[in-house]
């Protein structure tokens, strides 16, 4: 109910003013509200109920943020999803997840079919999971809505009010489970960090099934009244269009799009005086930034975000953009060594956090079968609530955090989590390798890309072949945009 409260309190002390614009359409507040209501009173005719876990699989559009409000108004549990889930994926998240529901767009998330490599199911196989027991055409729409005869378990360590999913050490699928409390911290601080007002125009382009996107782009804009700007599809030359017609105040993006920006001609500066433009989702370059503001006369906010954690750190005046900057109001951070000693400054360690917002709690095949192990694993918290992020790093003297790899071999595209191991084990299952190794580089147009290296069986062969392979069993992101030939494996 916590998002759908903030909405009716919205449209009580702001009405007609804007609250969601899309391209050239929007809505206002008591819009957006009436819209809400009847998309609760429809789930509560399809048997959705308060407890339920329903899937959303949409991408940065009106109806992402309707329906999440609605599912709010029931009480269900929110979980939104990648449009791009590959069917692997989105099994083990039927597994995980006891989803009531899941929204797609046409053809979105049918998982009845049989695939092209089982000649024929073995038998007495179980159910699977991904088959609905029936679908639906959501009113006034083209989304379907599949509902599955489950509901959840209703002895789980936290009641979730929003369940994101993003990617273990191993490759396979992690839901967070997030509570009220922690959105609500999350808001807060990242409210109070940023001056956030009701008047504030905030543009999305990061998607909104992304924790970044999401407590940076909707949950914002609930608590606060602000207006929200989704973009789905992004184009750099209209964004900047965005930017300069809207005078657009925060905007949550990548360090890709910063640069994409950056290449653009730009005849002025931007006219937004106390604008806050955020980076995540990987290290920001110096050059990037610094032409960016020369450009614009925005300085970039470099910052630091996970699903588990919410907002971390953020470098307030734009001075350091290497840095992740200082903590968010009310984050604590530490560095510590393996055995958990607290470190010195500028001595490289584990990043430890600690907050309201952090979701010490997850679902997902890691979390169900990891063996028990000494000490505090990655993902998991202290009892005083220190929670081991799996990132390494130091605090300098001034207390600005510098990201320095993983623990594991986890890194981040633009925002979304890659287990290399995973990509060189569907590469090594390609008949025509025999190993592989995958690192990430960047692009100085495309910003960070996956690469492998690949040692052929019998000799060279098309690299199309091995990338269409990791296409089909690979979500888009992790997907490798190069092959590189070689005889053996650099150590």
């Amino acid at each position: 109910m916590l998002l759908y409260r903030w909405l009716t309190e919205a449209a009580t002390s702001r009405g007609n003013a804007k609250a969601l614009v899309y391209r050239d359409t929007y809505l206002s507040w008591r819009g957006l509200c009436h819209r809400v209501d009847r998309r609760a009173q429809e789930f509560a005719a399809m048997g959705i109920h308060a407890g339920s876990w329903v899937g959303l699989m949409l991408g940065n559009v009106p109806d992402f943020v309707i329906l999440t409000l609605a599912l709010s108004k029931a009480g269900a549990v929110v979980v939104p999803l990648d449009p791009t889930t590959g069917t692997r994926e989105l099994e083990m998240i039927l597994d995980a997840a006891p989803l009531r529901g899941l929204i797609t767009r046409p053809r979105g998330g049918d998982l009845a079919a049989p695939r092209p490599q089982a000649a024929a199911p073995p038998p007495k196989q179980r159910p699977s999971q991904a088959t609905p027991e029936s679908r639906r055409r959501l009113q006034g729409t083209l989304l379907t809505c599949s509902t599955y005869r489950r509901q959840s378990n209703g002895e789980a360590a936290v009641k979730p009010c929003l369940v994101q999913f993003t990617t273990d050490a191993g490759g396979d699928p992690k839901g967070v489970l997030r509570t009220e409390e922690n959105l609500c911290a999350a808001a807060e601080s990242i409210a109070s960090s940023l001056e956030v007002k009701a008047d504030d125009h905030i543009l999305t382009t990061v998607p909104l099934f992304h924790a970044y996107g999401f407590d940076f782009g909707l949950l914002l804009a609930m608590r606060h009244g602000g207006t929200l700007f989704l973009e789905d599809e992004v184009s750099p030359n209209r964004v900047q269009k965005i930017l300069r017609e809207q005078e657009i105040d925060l905007l949550p993006a990548t360090p890709t799009l910063y640069a994409a920006l950056g290449r653009l001609p730009v005849a002025r500066g931007l006219k937004a005086r106390g604008a806050r433009f955020l980076a995540a989702g990987s290290t920001m370059s110096a050059a990037v930034a610094e032409r960016f503001h020369t450009r614009y006369g925005v300085r970039v906010l470099s910052c630091y975000h996970t699903a588990e954690t919410g907002p971390v750190t953020i470098d307030r005046r734009g001075l350091s953009p290497t840095s992740s900057g200082k903590p968010f109001d009310g984050v604590e951070v530490r560095i510590t060594d393996p055995e958990g000693a607290r470190l010195a400054p500028d001595k490289r360690g584990r990043v430890w956090v600690r907050s309201d917002a952090v979701a010490a709690h997850a679902i997902g095949p890691q979390a169900v079968t990891a063996p028990k192990r000494v000490g505090v694993p990655v993902g998991g918290a202290t009892p005083e609530g220190w929670f081991r992020t799996g990132d390494l790093g130091y605090l300098d003297r001034a207390g600005r955090l510098f990201l320095d790899g993983r623990e594991d071999d986890l890194v981040q595209v633009d925002g979304k989590r890659i287990a290399l191991g995973e990509v060189e084990g569907c590469l090594e299952a390609f008949p025509k390798v025999k190993a592989a190794q995958v690192r990430i580089v960047t692009d100085p147009l495309g910003g960070p890309i996956v690469v492998a290296r690949v040692v052929p069986v019998g000799g060279k062969f098309n690299p199309e072949e091995i990338i269409d392979h990791c296409a089909r069993n690979l979500a888009p992101y992790k997907v490798p945009r190069r092959i590189e030939f070689c005889d053996r494996l650099p150590a």
